[in-house]
């Protein structure tokens, strides 16, 4: 018994050591791990030489999804997958950038509020160019590469491949990620027999910024344009947010029924094409800023002589290529949200040069209402103060009245896409347009983007620069009879975004005018959101209108031989 005991016992004793030491290993490698994160969460960003050989100055986030469904960089937005940012200046290749617990996030604004579990990760970085302008100024900022300041998307900028995690919160992190992939460059679509494409570098912005700046527009011909060599054409200059699709969603090809966007261009395609379609030319214009995608089509402090370039350079480009119509009669505009302000800015500050306005949901009017903001009477952006009561303000909502998002929601996400103005959102390129230079070069903001206190100085300047309402009581008696007759706005009454209220305000000083009385309408639709662009069943329908409009303004002596009903 006891030579069988002594046979046995060295078998035991080896395993039994070998468990031994590979439990005392795994609780070393547990205690190595936890004294190496010690509860500290981080993301370590850096990019590879072969996607960028020199260092970079821009911005570097990461984005935090709980799929794969899409890339993570394309699930960001303002109720989008969260994401985190930071600024970088001449960040070598190799070197890491460190997003952790002390910078700011949305939706999510701190990352120690991301749940312990699994996630989809992916980093990514924003590369600026840097700016010699020529008011002196030297600034960074995303230069657009022609996709419309969407630097998720933006061609030469840089990511990192999707990388599945463990996130814990309680004992910390460390994520290391490469951005290794850059973005191809934007194809543009090639001319057709109906549409047509031009771009050209901008002489007046490219002096401004001291780089390459481009305008472009795309055309929609009518039927028979090469037919009717003789014939000139009025024009309907449609303005928006960057695009390159053709007008309207024009498209010669049919779509699946599920593809109700498809469909809507296609049965466009079918009407302008008929026989009894007014002949006319729809112009869309394309002028990105570093920005926003869209430069709001006036001259400003910030990002240039963007209306000179469009009114100098860029429409008289168009028809001198194209046979239109070059009296104001003939040249109307038309526009929704960003659109509706452009239209209707353009047709204030150049009576002289169009026919009328035809403008949905157009941005503030006036500034007594910015998505929620009287920049006039608020001393704060994000909360207001009755008393002992203190509001959060809002910024969005849906139909039926509940809140979507407030105000410091939607800075928050600018302020993560972007700090000094350049998120390239909403907020930041009014700033830009409506304010004035910060003594950095960078727009001076309305208001702190993290306490949300209002500049009282700055509104002041908004409202001598841009606010239309205001400028319109100024110039009434110089202006008035030149506008009379053009001004038609359409607009829900329960806007996505409260643009109703500062149409509603401009709407009661026009129906006060006289000597002249301004002679338009505005539309409001009882419980329609943004952006509801008029009672028409049809895309078709209010182009008919539109014609309308221009073929009653005609002068008398004038043939209408592109008119057809």
């Amino acid at each position: 018994m006891d030579k069988e005991k002594s046979n046995f016992n060295p078998k035991i004793k080896y395993f039994l050591c070998l468990a031994v030491l590979f439990s005392l290993f795994l609780l070393s490698c547990k205690k190595k791990t936890q004294a190496q994160y010690d509860g500290k969460i981080s993301f370590e960003i850096s990019f590879s030489e072969d996607v960028f050989s020199g260092p970079i100055t821009g911005r570097v986030y990461v984005m935090i999804s709980r799929d794969k469904k899409r890339e993570p960089r394309l699930q960001i937005g303002r109720n989008g997958t969260p994401f985190f940012g930071v600024d970088i200046k001449q960040l070598p290749p190799g070197r890491d950038a460190v997003i952790d617990d002390t910078v700011l996030g949305s939706p999510v604004e701190n990352l120690r509020d991301i749940p312990s579990g699994d996630y989809y990760v992916q980093g990514f970085i924003n590369i600026y160019t840097e700016f010699h302008r020529s008011d002196g100024h030297v600034v960074w900022l995303h230069n657009d590469q022609w996709e419309g300041q969407r630097f998720n998307r933006s061609p030469g900028n840089i990511y990192s491949e999707i990388k599945k995690v463990h996130l814990d919160n309680k004992n910390g992190y460390r994520v290391k990620l490469v951005a290794s992939k850059k973005i191809p460059p934007v194809k543009i679509p090639p001319d057709t027999q109906w549409v047509k494409r031009i771009k050209f570098q901008s002489k007046l912005l490219s002096e401004f910024w001291g780089q390459p700046i481009y305008l472009g527009a795309t055309i929609l011909l009518p039927k028979d344009y090469d037919k009717n060599p003789d014939i000139l054409y009025p024009v309907d200059y449609i303005q928006g947010h960057f695009s390159l699709r053709a007008p309207y969603g024009f498209s010669t090809k049919r779509p699946k029924k599920s593809n109700r966007r498809g469909q809507r261009g296609y049965k466009f395609y079918k009407a302008w094409t008929s026989e009894n379609f007014p002949r006319m030319m729809l112009v869309t214009f394309q002028h990105p800023c570093p920005y926003f995608d869209d430069s709001y089509a006036v001259n400003s402090a910030n990002c240039g002589p963007y209306g000179d370039a469009i009114m100098t350079e860029l429409i008289p480009r168009i028809e001198s290529q194209y046979r239109i119509i070059r009296e104001p009669y003939a040249r109307v505009l038309e526009g929704g949200s960003t659109g509706g302000w452009e239209s209707f800015a353009l047709q204030v500050f150049y009576p002289d040069s169009f026919g009328g306005t035809f403008s949905y949901c157009p941005d503030p009017l006036t500034f007594s209402d910015v998505e929620g903001i009287n920049i006039y009477k608020d001393k704060n952006a994000y909360f207001r103060k009755y008393e002992w009561l203190e509001v959060p303000t809002p910024n969005s909502r849906r139909s039926d009245g509940s809140i979507a998002m407030t105000s410091k929601q939607r800075n928050y996400f600018e302020l993560v896409c972007g700090t000094k103005g350049r998120s390239g959102e909403q907020l930041d390129i009014w700033a830009a347009v409506h304010g004035p230079v910060g003594e950095d070069g960078y727009t001076k903001p309305l208001f702190d983007k993290v306490t949300g206190e209002i500049d009282p100085e700055v509104a002041l300047l908004w409202k001598e620069n841009y606010d239309i309402k205001y400028y319109l009581e100024k110039n009434w008696k110089t202006v008035g009879p030149k506008l009379v007759g053009k001004l038609f706005v359409f607009t829900g009454d329960m806007d996505t975004y409260y643009l109703n209220n500062s149409s509603h305000t401009i709407h009661d000083f026009l129906e006060k005018t006289n000597d002249p009385y301004y002679g338009g309408f505005f539309l409001f639709a009882p419980r329609k959101p943004h952006c509801w662009s008029g009672p028409f069943k049809s895309q078709s329908e209010r182009l008919r209108f539109i014609a309308l409009h221009i073929a009653k303004n005609a002068p008398k002596n004038v043939e209408n031989s592109w008119w057809i009903w």
